[in-house]
């Protein structure tokens, strides 16, 4: 039955208190507002009855009390007052549910009880509705957003592809092309000893052997240059691939290596904060039957979020101590078992509080993002691993010393 806290004078509460009991209701009474909300904030009633009539109460400094706080201010508040009194009542009658004529009628006040019990779930029921719907919306505009990201930078990428190609492909004939000229100007230079005064000077103006000798050097750069790029757009290619195809076999390894070559211009040094360095422990992990491209996303929000934890704590530090901090991302993958592996990404991150642990609870996933510090990614990341994948992802953070998010999947979709 319900919890039922009573705030009357003696006589009424004797009355109230009887008729509630015999209903099987859990009874609490106060005498006064100040020791009513005392005990309403240690015993979270669901029906709240104050005699309005009694002069020892200041009924509406128990409505502006209860009113303050968010999860008493649900309680159901039925207000006891005379004819006499309504009109008064009535001027507030935004801070009272309902009201019952004294003296009191006992099937009216279990009635009305029931009545507000009633309401106060169906209250309840849609305030959760409401807070599933945001939350619900606010993963589609962000699950949308990524999606439509990934097609532009997969068409980007695949657009920026085609001439690099044509450039790297070209430049191996290039580079052969400029050791055949360079030969065939050394055999010129043997056979010509003694060339006249117009190729001297050309040689001398031009630096003929320092521009032999870095033409070959020049090539090879730019082939290097070339062969990362495309290294960058087959890592952007596979980080934003469709889930079209629904499940599908992934390399984890390669969706880490790839989430940091995507987040690579993050990490250097900034004004107030170091480099920060990610050191690797990859295990020897078997492929994962997943949704690769969502699993990216995951990990893309997991690591911003360490890295907006790490600057957060150098721009605290003064410029002394932001000097010899030296920001970490620590990431490790292992094998759990025969159908389990685990990622572990965490961070140094001297910020980080005890608040952090209860980042994945059912109490944070029923809050809007708004009324969190965290980022939507985070939520987003919960729902990838744990909704999608039947996975678990929970968050370890000790003040001062840092920050580690788990991840755990299973090997096979079933």
């Amino acid at each position: 039955m319900a919890k039922i806290l009573t705030i009357a004078d003696a006589a009424t509460l004797e009355v109230v208190q009887e008729l509630l009991e015999r209903e099987g209701h859990q009874i609490e009474v106060a005498p006064d507002a100040r020791d009513g909300f005392d005990l309403a904030a240690e015993f979270f009633p669901d029906v709240i009855i104050c005699d309005g009539t009694s002069l020892q109460i200041n009924w509406l400094e128990v409505c502006r009390l209860l009113g303050g706080d968010r999860e008493l201010g649900t309680a159901y508040f039925l207000l006891l007052t005379t004819p006499e009194q309504l009109a008064e009542v009535e001027e507030f009658d935004g801070l009272v549910d309902d009201f019952l004529f004294k003296p009191i009628v006992k099937q009216e006040l279990l009635a009305r009880v029931r009545a507000g019990l009633r309401g106060r779930d169906l209250r309840v029921e849609l305030a959760l509705a409401q807070q599933e719907f945001q939350r619900s919306r606010d993963r589609i505009l962000e699950n949308e957003k990524m999606s439509n990201l990934g097609e532009l930078v997969s068409g980007i990428a695949h657009e920026i592809n085609n001439p690099i190609t044509f450039i790297y492909s070209n430049l191996t004939h290039v580079q052969s092309y400029a050791t055949d000229l360079i030969e065939l100007l050394r055999l010129y230079q043997k056979e010509l000893v003694s060339p006249g005064e117009e190729i001297i000077q050309k040689q001398q103006d031009m630096d003929v052997e320092f521009v032999l000798d870095d033409l070959l050097k020049i090539v090879s750069s730019m082939r290097t240059g070339s062969d990362r790029i495309r290294q960058i757009i087959l890592s952007v290619q596979d980080f934003s691939r469709s889930d079209r195809s629904g499940w599908q076999l992934f390399d984890i390894s390669d969706g880490l290596e790839n989430t940091l070559l995507l987040l690579q211009h993050r990490l250097p040094a900034r004004e107030g904060r170091r480099d920060i360095k990610v050191m690797k422990e990859y295990g020897n992990l078997p492929q994962v039957e997943c949704y690769a491209g969502q699993l990216n996303q995951a990990f893309v929000n997991i690591i911003n979020h360490a890295i907006d934890a790490l600057e957060e704590s150098s721009q605290e530090l003064n410029e002394s101590e932001s000097v010899k901090f030296k920001p970490v991302i620590f990431i490790s993958t292992q094998v759990i078992d025969s159908q389990r592996i685990a990622i572990e990404i965490a961070d140094n991150d001297l910020a980080s509080s005890e608040d952090i642990t209860g980042f994945f609870s059912d109490s944070f996933l029923m809050e809007t993002p708004a009324e969190r510090s965290s980022p939507l990614g985070l939520a987003v990341s919960y729902q990838i691993i744990v909704d999608r994948h039947k996975g678990e992802l929970k968050c370890f953070s000790e003040p001062g010393k840092g920050t580690k998010f788990r991840i755990e999947i299973p090997l096979r979709h079933s």
